[in-house]
């Protein structure tokens, strides 16, 4: 089955996944490797870094109010990129598909750089193996890659078990430090004595890095049912459920790991795990690589669907838009993915928590363009029409600035050189659709 026998309008003709499905990619891509290795990130940021996580949540939930109202408009696939083409135009439609796409192959990399750090709990024979952690995220990474080939209904339905899955160490963790918990674990307030403003601009941007995904569900717009009701609530439902976690789960790896321990462990909740006994690690290094996989199911996923949507709107070269006969954008997929490697084996050099690190801030910064940009599209729209619209919409293009002045020099060019690329892509892909009709 081809892109054109797959559609009558661009989009796919079945509608196979409802509310739940896409609760699961949102709540699933934002519950990875983010939340498992956040703690051991933000200790060295002290007690403020509970400020960044609140700063972030409600941010979020502002970007995810926007996020719904937007797909509640709009029922072709894409999400992020389709909003900004209704609004602002083709070109602005494709660059935001780019940076939100570019941000979603690099984040695959850096969740499989997590995976392969508490993979190390249940196998100590990878630590200090690079050659060997290398392939273990490879393995995994390609391994999704082929859930995600054989059509939207399997993806969805790994996303929802895997989502299940992954909340229960999540709880038990919460659980344990209502218990056992040591206020005197918790980090000092400022123990860097750093500028407060800088400090929560910098725990903003690391922790956004853990809501990335929100928008998640609303992307298979063209295979949901009843999208219009189904997408908003499923993105703003999905990001609260996520806030709540978050917060309660950072909170209790700090009560119950000292912070100094904290601040240089690879698998936080595995120290946290602790008081359970000898099985205590274990459970919980379990269920983070579940959430890891989890995580990298719902971005493999997405790497396939907007460059498929951007494909069938003319956006970007036809290649990416052939379906198989699961529907699914294999072209786009295997691309994706081997973007995905190629990073993942460059960034090693920086050693496992240093890769996590940069990736996880490039990956934020590419998507926060794209939150930007949607937050002006719905501003743009409600100005005039739904004015309390619209202050949602500026708080979350605020937020979105916000976190970016936090990300560093290096991190902000290396993203922009990243959306920049892009644009050969664009124009070679609008010559030859171009092309093609004329010939037509």
């Amino acid at each position: 089955m081809t892109g054109e026998a797959a559609a009558t309008d661009g989009q796919p003709e079945t509608r196979t996944i409802g509310f739940w499905q896409c609760w699961a990619f949102s709540v699933g891509t934002m519950i990875g490797s983010g939340i498992f290795m956040m703690p051991a990130v933000l200790a060295p940021h002290g007690g403020l870094s509970f400020g960044g996580w609140l700063l972030t949540a409600g941010g979020s939930i502002m970007i995810a109010l926007v996020i719904g109202r937007l797909a509640s408009r709009t029922m072709r696939s894409g999400g992020m990129m389709a909003y900004a083409r209704d609004a602002f135009g083709p070109l602005a439609g494709f660059l935001v598909g780019w940076a939100y796409w570019t941000g979603c192959w690099i984040s695959t990399a850096s969740i499989a750089v997590a995976f392969v750090g508490y993979l190390t709990v249940l196998a100590p024979g990878l630590t200090n193996q690079p050659v060997n952690q290398i392939i273990a995220a490879l393995a995994v990474i390609w391994t999704l890659t082929l859930v995600s080939i054989r059509g939207v209904r399997d993806a969805g339905f790994v996303q929802l078990l895997l989502t299940l899955l992954k909340l229960a160490p999540l709880g038990l963790t919460v659980g344990l430090s209502v218990f056992t918990g040591r206020a005197d674990n918790l980090p000092e307030i400022n123990p860097a004595h750093g500028n407060p403003i800088a400090i929560l601009s910098a725990t903003a941007l690391l922790t956004m890095y853990a809501f990335l995904g929100l928008e998640c569900g609303a992307i298979p717009a063209g295979n949901v049912r009843d999208p219009g009701r189904t997408l908003p609530r499923a993105v703003v439902f999905g990001t609260i459920t996520v806030a709540a976690i978050y917060i309660a789960a950072t909170a209790a790896v700090m009560l119950l790991v000292p912070a100094d321990i904290l601040a240089k462990s690879t698998s936080p909740f595995a120290e946290a795990a602790r008081g359970f006994g000898a099985w205590g690690p274990v459970l919980v290094t379990a269920g983070a690589l579940v959430s890891a996989v989890g995580a990298m199911n719902g971005n493999i996923f997405v790497t396939g669907q907007v460059p498929m949507a951007a494909a069938m709107d003319g956006l970007a070269p036809q290649l990416f838009a052939r379906l198989n006969k699961a529907g699914a954008p294999v072209i786009a997929l295997v691309f994706g993915s081997a973007l995905s490697s190629v990073l993942l084996i460059s960034s090693y050099s920086r050693g496992l928590v240093g890769a996590f690190t940069f990736l996880l801030m490039v990956t934020t910064l590419t998507t926060l363009g794209p939150y930007l940009i949607c937050a002006l599209a719905e501003l743009k729209h409600s100005w005039r029409s739904a004015r309390a619209w619209a202050v949602v919409a500026l708080a979350a293009a605020i937020y979105a600035v916000f976190a970016v002045f936090g990300s560093g020099i290096e991190v902000v060019g290396w993203s922009l050189v990243l959306s920049l690329v892009g644009l050969p892509v664009y124009f070679l892909g609008r010559r030859k659709v171009a092309g093609a009709t004329a010939t037509a």
